[in-house]
């Protein structure tokens, strides 16, 4: 009896992890872009930096998937939405003084996708992720700024 009553428990809990995770299992996302972008003007300003990272990097996905379809100016648009993002992210997260350290890494990672990114688009579209990566790393360097300012605490 006990021993049903266990493999019966197990089994639901089983069934309720992979109900869980069947979304990410069949490739979607848990949210789309648009509804990321509608979700942050409720947002705790505390709670909008990774909210704004999490959007960047998905217009930074969007972006390699829309160049590879020879999709430029919705790439570009992708393109302009991971800056304005990536530039949110920041404020925010230099005026609430949280997730500083977290953006600093996202930024440091987008860049080095954008990097890839630039080598696998013609020749034509480079300047527009070059920008995009120049950009990045300025918002980077505010952000290391931010964490350790020059001369140091006193």
């Amino acid at each position: 009896m006990r021993s049903t009553q266990t493999r019966l428990l197990l089994l639901a809990g089983s069934l309720l992890l992979l109900a869980a995770a069947a979304p990410s299992l069949l490739g979607r996302e848990e949210s789309t872009i648009a509804e990321l972008k509608a979700r942050l003007p409720d947002t705790n300003i505390q709670d909008r930096p990774p909210l704004c990272i999490r959007i960047s990097e998905r217009q930074l996905d969007a972006a390699g998937r829309l160049y590879q379809a020879g999709d430029v100016e919705q790439a570009k648009a992708a393109l302009r939405d991971v800056t304005a993002f990536a530039e949110l992210a920041r404020d925010y997260s230099i005026q609430s003084h949280k997730h500083e350290k977290q953006a600093e890494i996202a930024m440091r990672k987008m860049t080095r996708r954008l990097g890839d990114l630039k080598h696998t688009v013609i020749r034509e579209d480079q300047q527009a992720v070059q920008d995009t990566l120049d950009h990045l790393d300025k918002i980077r360097d505010d952000l290391l700024l931010a964490m350790f300012p020059k001369g140091g605490k006193k």
